[in-house]
């Protein structure tokens, strides 16, 4: 069980103990503890196994016994208590954005709302607003929220459930040797939110066997005759799988890998004889189009014209761009960060940690740029021809401005500038702020341009094809966040930035080690946008990237 997914159980076991009005000791061993777990540069259970937790700050001798109880049966005696204690739909409020233990407590032991329902209804009929410490702003961010979760309820990110998915598919393939199985759906269009799990299986005959496969692996959490939920090991929500058992399999995996949009231009109904994908594009006289690409855009037409571009592939990225170490909010240190960039077979690490403004990040102040910039200087000597090069992450301002001085801006290799705080713009001020931003001379990326967070959090309105065509003006690359919550740019608009010439750089934001991996995620969605290697900053080999940052 990896350190992140213990965490998020403490963290749980600590609010539910503060909703509940616990002992805040408790609530603070077990808040500290969750913390402790987060920037561990190893996995706990290495700490357990040589007998050393105890050496772990942070981790005392009460949440000591909790982390071996959860290492062991994914669970600990304290949360298991406190979920039975506590409601379910008490407990579902902690999903809720702007709603934390102490605002559920009052919800909850106050005033007897024990679910999303009661809450919703309490905001909409102006009761909330009435209360001490709320008021009508705060009720209708809570509303909003509450709508916006409820609407996304039932959909997931790509990224959190594919290494369970692609488990799963292991396991059967295991368990049922020589039969065709395969994803097909969302899943394998690798769309950036999946609403159910699509399982293809070559065969009516086991049935049988492959549904009591798929129970015996993960708990079921309700089922149909022709589709389960079921929750994954070390994964918290249920999510609906559909199995569907077929004679035709090619045919069957053409059809459900594929949007209606691109069956009908292409003229497919359930009749048409289909003996393979391969085959069945050559009958159309089409090349093969990929399944990330069905979806009934303009991908019909371009393989028509022959003018499908060669797509991305993850084996063409040559650096790691945007990535945080311990001198911001990252979990692990640079020297960390750089040799896992370099085992992983990259030639380069653009380092950007936080700017001075996020000081909730441990932004860096003007004496620790410098101290880190000496690092850098350091380790170049020792992990050449592998590079560092010397960047941040700068806030952008509500003016448009960029953190810092142009005496500190200049000693960067590269500034990444984005927004992280002062969300709540209208499209107007959203716009000027970007474009003061993009304009400035020291801007070389714009990062995760929208600051979406899928199914959590709507993006500030942009003008899109505004943003990217000032980014042309100013050769100014824009960010594809590889983090599954962002994915920003969108996919739908790299096309667009390909007309106009602007590059995209596939980043993995990385947090840690660990977040590096991100990097499969950008490829995917770049791969739905179309986006070729040679549009592609971080495409770029050690001498062409560096002839790049040279260029200013």
């Amino acid at each position: 069980m990896s350190n992140k997914a213990i965490s998020k159980l403490l963290k749980l076991t600590a609010d539910l103990l503060e909703i509940k009005g616990e002992n805040p000791f408790k609530v603070t061993a077990y808040q500290r503890a969750a913390r402790a777990l987060e920037t561990l540069g190893e996995p706990v259970e290495e700490y357990v196994r040589k007998g050393l937790l105890n050496q772990v700050q942070g981790i005392g001798s009460s949440t000591q016994k909790s982390v071996k109880e959860i290492l062991e049966t994914g669970t600990c005696s304290e949360l298991d208590m406190l979920q039975q204690s506590v409601p379910a739909g008490v407990q579902q409020m902690l999903q809720i954005k702007g709603i934390g233990p102490k605002k559920i407590q009052f919800f909850w032991l106050q005033m007897g709302w024990e679910n999303l329902g009661e809450l919703y209804y309490a905001c909409t009929e102006n009761r909330l607003a009435q209360e001490k410490g709320f008021g009508v702003k705060t009720q209708e961010n809570i509303r909003q929220s509450i709508a916006f979760f409820q609407s996304n309820e039932g959909k997931f990110l790509y990224g959190k459930i594919l290494p369970y998915c692609e488990l799963a598919l292991e396991k059967l393939q295991q368990k049922l040797p020589g039969i065709q199985i395969n994803f097909s759906g969302e899943i394998r269009r690798k769309s950036e939110i999946i609403h159910e799990v699509l399982l293809v299986v070559g065969s009516v005959e086991v049935m049988t066997e492959c549904i009591g496969a798929i129970r015996s692996m993960f708990s079921v959490l309700d089922e149909t005759t022709e589709s389960s939920a079921f929750i994954f090991k070390d994964y918290d929500k249920g999510i609906k799988w559909k199995v569907l058992f077929t004679g035709n399999f090619q045919k069957t995996l053409f059809l459900t890998s594929s949007a209606p949009e691109h069956l009908e231009q292409l003229g497919v109904s359930p009749q048409t004889e289909i003996e393979s994908e391969t085959s069945f594009y050559l009958s159309k006289g089409l090349p093969f189009i990929v399944p990330e690409l069905r979806e009934g855009r303009n991908e019909v037409e371009l393989a028509r014209n022959n003018q499908l571009p060669v797509l991305i592939e993850e084996s063409d990225i040559k650096g790691v761009v945007h990535a945080h170490s311990t001198y911001s909010d990252g979990a692990n240190t640079l020297k960390d960060m750089a040799l896992a960039s370099q085992k992983m077979g990259y030639e380069y690490l653009l380092i950007t940690d936080h700017s001075k403004t996020a000081f909730y990040a441990n932004g860096l102040s003007e004496g620790r740029i410098e101290e880190q910039q000496r690092e850098i200087d350091k380790l170049n000597l020792q992990l050449a021809p592998f590079k560092i090069f010397k960047g941040i992450e700068s806030d952008i301002l509500y003016d448009g401005s960029l953190d810092y001085e142009e005496d500190v801006l200049k000693s960067f290799d590269c500034i990444i500038a984005s927004v992280h705080a002062n969300l709540k713009m209208d499209e107007t001020k959203a716009n000027a702020r970007l474009l003061k931003a993009i304009e400035n001379p020291y801007t070389r990326i714009l990062g995760h341009p929208t600051g979406r967070l899928l199914l959590s959090r709507n993006g500030y309105p942009v003008n899109h094809k505004m943003m990217i065509d000032a980014c042309a003006a100013n050769g100014v690359v824009i960010e594809l966040n590889a983090n599954p919550y962002r994915l920003d740019l969108d996919w739908r608009w790299i096309q667009y930035a390909m007309e106009k010439n602007v590059m995209i750089s596939i980043n993995p934001d990385a947090h840690s080690i660990e977040g590096i991996q991100d990097i499969r995620y950008g490829i995917a969605a770049a791969r739905k946008g179309m986006l070729s290697s040679g549009y592609c900053l971080n495409a770029k080999s050690l001498a062409e990237f560096t002839q790049w940052v040279n260029k200013q």
